[in-house]
């Protein structure tokens, strides 16, 4: 079986339901509302880094201290509320996570959103690594806190050929519609995604010879995706997936 043959098998057995379950792309699968959709996976995505099942279960916490009402729990929240003074994970702490909540409820209090943010990047440039860093220096430019370094750790700076994994995988949510991504976002194609990159998706790519550029940065992240287009131009980071499982099955 050739390479691409492989990888659509494998994309066809783990695009699926039962993929939800250890992801944490299951957060945004417990809300109807589009901004609680979107918030939630934001919060998601960039907490998605180290054990998957240490963020996991730090991500219900943050979601059961929000009472699961993510936008009214933004809109709601002000300095003086100490409920996530106690949150931490890594390298981030109370004070970065509040930094983060102002950040978005000054976005979703004017009436613009997550997804008018990154469309505004889009439209601008219609190239991601830009578009990302619009998104990356609103929230730099609106800290107001004592942040620490953990703040900047959530929010990678892709000017600096950062691989971006977690808000290209963010964007993958958002974007492509399927059984697990959900595509509420319609401002870009998703023939323009990049695939979000770690260090267990570079291995396996150089492993099957996808990859050949030894730094997991951004151009690597280009590499791989230009390679993955040539068996699906339209639908590239769909096999983000078939990393996943190739990753079970080996």
């Amino acid at each position: 079986m050739n390479t691409k043959a492989y990888l659509d098998e494998l994309v066809d057995k783990y695009e699926s339901e039962d993929f939800l379950a250890d992801d944490p792309i299951q957060f945004i699968h417990k809300f109807k509302n589009k901004s609680d959709i979107e918030i939630a996976g934001f919060l998601a995505s960039i907490f998605a880094y180290g054990k998957r099942e240490v963020f996991i279960t730090k991500l219900m916490i943050l979601f059961e201290k929000m009472n699961y009402r993510p936008l009214n729990f933004i809109l709601n929240f002000d300095e003086n509320d100490r409920t996530l003074d106690d949150f931490s994970y890594r390298f981030s702490v109370g004070v970065d996570i509040v930094q983060i909540v102002l950040i978005l409820k000054s976005l979703y209090s004017t009436g613009e959103s997550l997804e008018s943010l990154f469309k505004h990047g889009w439209d601008s440039c219609h190239d991601v690594k830009k578009m990302l860093i619009t998104v990356v220096d609103y929230f730099y430019s609106r800290v107001t806190l004592p942040v620490t370094k953990g703040f900047y750790h959530l929010l990678p700076n892709p000017a600096k050929n950062s691989a971006c994994k977690r808000l290209n995988m963010f964007l993958r949510w958002m974007v492509r519609e399927g059984k697990v991504d959900l595509g509420i976002w319609s401002f870009m194609p998703k023939s323009e995604l990049l695939i979000p990159l770690d260090v267990h998706v570079a291995k396996i790519s150089r492993s099957i010879g996808l990859l050949s550029r030894s730094q997991n940065d951004y151009n690597a992240v280009i590499e791989l995706t230009n390679n993955l287009k040539k068996f699906d131009a339209n639908d590239p980071v769909k096999y983000d997936f078939a990393m996943f499982g190739f990753g079970v099955n080996n």
